[in-house]
């Protein structure tokens, strides 16, 4: 398995990032959402680099040349809220892939906040059988969503990659879905990697709640 940090590099997601942790650039969650779809798509390229590629001719107006094309059979997968905004910045770069949606989420366990558990209530999804899956969630706090949502799909099969994507991760994370998915054909992608979480299992600094900062705040 190999975790990439793509805050080691220096590129315009710099940029992005840092918007998106702004507290007052947050206030206008039209822009919060249009940047995490942008680094969906600049996430989607680097992992377009990572795909097999076979030649495919192409017929111009004045002659034929061969253009590598991807032959992965990709499925593009999402845990719903928060996902959606950086699903589409995926769905923008590869978009003859498959969808699958999961509704997993996370549940305080304890009356202090403290302790968290995570329920996958809603899937909708074709089958992952030797396909290139790919799953874009922005936070990767506690790790628990991305590995429940992942443990949904593989109920449909095995599949030839997987490619996990996260706009903010943490060790701990990191940690759990490494375990959940121990294979070496996974990849985890990440914009950033933040030291850990508070009390009440928010990624620090990160940026706050995800869902809630793309469409409003949640009872």
């Amino acid at each position: 398995m190999e975790i990439i940090n793509l805050s080691e590099q220096n590129s315009v997601l710099n940029t992005y990032m840092s918007e998106v942790r702004d507290k007052d650039y947050q206030q206008n969650r039209l822009l919060f959402r249009n940047n995490i779809r942008r680094i969906g798509q600049l996430m989607a390229f680097e992992i377009s680099k990572h795909l097999t590629y076979t030649p495919h001719e192409v017929t111009t107006p004045l002659g034929t040349l061969d253009i590598p094309q991807p032959s992965d059979t990709l499925l593009l997968a999402t845990v719903l809220r928060a996902g959606l905004p950086f699903h589409e910045g995926f769905l923008d770069v590869f978009d003859h892939a498959a969808c699958a949606f999961v509704s997993a989420y996370r549940m305080y366990t304890n009356r202090e906040h403290t302790q968290v558990g995570v329920h996958a209530e809603y899937m909708a999804a074709p089958s992952i059988e030797g396909k290139t899956l790919i799953i874009a969630d922005p936070m990767l706090a506690t790790g628990g969503s991305m590995a429940a949502a992942y443990e949904a799909l593989a109920k449909t099969g095995t599949p030839k990659a997987v490619h996990i994507a996260a706009v903010i991760a943490t060790p701990e994370g990191l940690d759990v879905v490494a375990q959940a998915l121990s294979q070496e054909q996974t990849t985890i992608w990440c914009a950033a990697i933040d030291p850990g979480m508070n009390e009440h299992k928010y990624i620090v600094p990160g940026f706050g709640d995800a869902g809630d900062l793309c469409y409003g705040e949640k009872l």
